[in-house]
């Protein structure tokens, strides 16, 4: 990447930048060995040099690469900071939402409930109306069958109705 010396402001970021290739190459070029101790950029080498034991880098280039540190871990803690807020409004939505189906169940319960008893109020209801017919009726057909044993036993036998014919006919008055 060519800088271009038209821009003033370029001219202070060479020397980080050349620090940071250095770093870069050096990260790159670099064997791992199970005998080498892994190392973190930013972190000063075993022997108390530059980060990751590359030869004499400058201050710029570690005063970089630890600002590159901290911007990573204000990252990581906005990041952690997001999920955990995240999270927790989750939980709140979660914990509203049962609520609310508990509200919606204890309401459905008592409607319920409710109309229940208005169910048996009505049936309640219509089974005393139905007795009071059906005891209405029995008193009627009791009425009838006193009324009818009531005349039957003023019918007469065949001789006395042929008798009342007679003094009916004959006390009979003309018009």
């Amino acid at each position: 990447m060519a800088l271009s010396s038209s821009r003033p402001h370029h001219h202070l970021l060479r020397p980080l930048l050349r620090g940071f290739t250095r770093l870069r190459g050096a990260w790159r070029g670099r064997s791992r060995t199970s005998s080498q101790a892994q190392r973190v950029p930013g972190q000063l080498g075993a022997r108390g040099g530059a980060p990751g034991g590359v030869g004499a880098a400058g201050p710029a280039a570690q005063g970089y690469a630890y600002e590159v540190q901290l911007m990573e871990a204000e990252r990581q803690r906005k990041a952690d900071a997001r999920a955990e807020a995240a999270r927790i409004a989750n939980q709140e939505r979660k914990a509203a939402k049962l609520a609310a189906a508990q509200t919606r169940a204890a309401e459905r319960r008592a409607f319920e409930e409710d109309f229940r008893q208005t169910l048996m109020k009505e049936r309640a209801e219509k089974l005393e109306s139905w007795r009071k017919k059906e005891k209405l009726k029995e008193q009627k057909k009791a009425e009838q069958k006193e009324l009818l044993r009531k005349k039957s036993s003023m019918w007469l036998s065949e001789d006395k109705i042929e008798q009342q014919i007679l003094t009916a006919i004959m006390q009979t008055t003309p018009l």
